[in-house]
């Protein structure tokens, strides 16, 4: 499994995400990295209702509010912590998540 250290500990706070690149079967895509409170998650930056990017190339995934991820062209919203989404076009549908890995050095991107 080849790992990609995609951020340093402390290179995001509370509430801030970071995209990255990465491949997946040979298909080039875009993911996106989101410190919570007490996590890491990463996922697929694609909406479930339509495969466009979550965001316009801003990097702004999170609610006014902080609470939830949304989609910028849809209005879907979505569980930071699982990916479901709770509320738009895609209620019951779950963001691809990226499987990620967290040590001391930073967090890593676990693709095969």
């Amino acid at each position: 499994m080849a790992k990609t250290l995609l951020a340093s500990a402390d290179t995001l706070q509370t509430g801030q995400t970071l995209k990255f690149k990465y491949t997946q079967n040979g298909v080039p895509r875009e993911g996106f990295l989101a410190r919570l409170k007490d996590k890491w998650v990463a996922y697929e930056n694609r909406c479930r209702h339509i495969a466009i990017s979550l965001d316009f190339d801003n990097n702004q995934f999170f609610t006014q509010d902080g609470k939830y991820l949304f989609c910028q062209t849809h209005g879907a919203v979505y569980e930071p912590d699982t990916g479901l989404c709770v509320q738009g076009p895609c209620t019951g549908a779950s963001l691809f998540a990226l499987p990620i890995e967290v040590d001391e050095s930073g967090v890593w991107l676990d693709m095969e």
